[in-house]
Parts: C-alpha cells; structure tokens; sequence
C-alpha cells in the first residue's frame, strides 16, 4: 500500500474564535534575486482542532490533510514546546 507524505508546518496560532478550527501563521525567508536580501514572508492556514485545544500564541505543528471545508486542508498535530 503506499504511504501518502503530506506536508508539515511550523508555526503559531494566531486565531482561535471559530468552533474546530484555529488559524496558523507559518513565517518564511525568501530571498530577493537582485539584491540578495532575505525577507520574512508570513502565511496563515486555517487547521482543524477537533476539541478546541489550542489558544492565540500557541506554537503547533499543522499537517496536510483532506479538505474538511472551502478554506480548510490542514490538521493541528501538537503543540511545540519552546524548550523550557
């Protein structure tokens, strides 16, 4: 059977007012061609959170998944710890 590889995601909560979701800002360096300046580019995804766990601020892992609605394709896996 094969093994679907879905993608995963760092990044952090950014919204939790909807019901089973949570939105996840993932932030990014792309580099400029010309002048080969790196810049942060910041990109929200809206993840499933089946029992409303997490909260604005909160470092999570999102992997892809199936679409679940019009905008959402990805799932919360875990919460990252920041090492303390």
């Amino acid at each position: 059977m094969d093994e679907v590889k879905h993608r995963k995601l760092k990044g952090v909560v950014v919204s939790d007012k909807m019901q089973k979701t949570v939105v996840v800002a993932v932030e990014r360096l792309k580099m400029n061609e010309k002048y080969k300046k790196h810049y942060k580019v910041t990109k929200k995804f809206k993840a499933h959170d089946e029992n409303n766990d997490y909260r604005t601020g909160d470092k999570v892992l999102i992997q892809e998944s199936r679409p679940m609605s019009k905008e959402k394709r990805w799932k919360v896996m875990k919460k990252i710890n920041n090492g303390i």
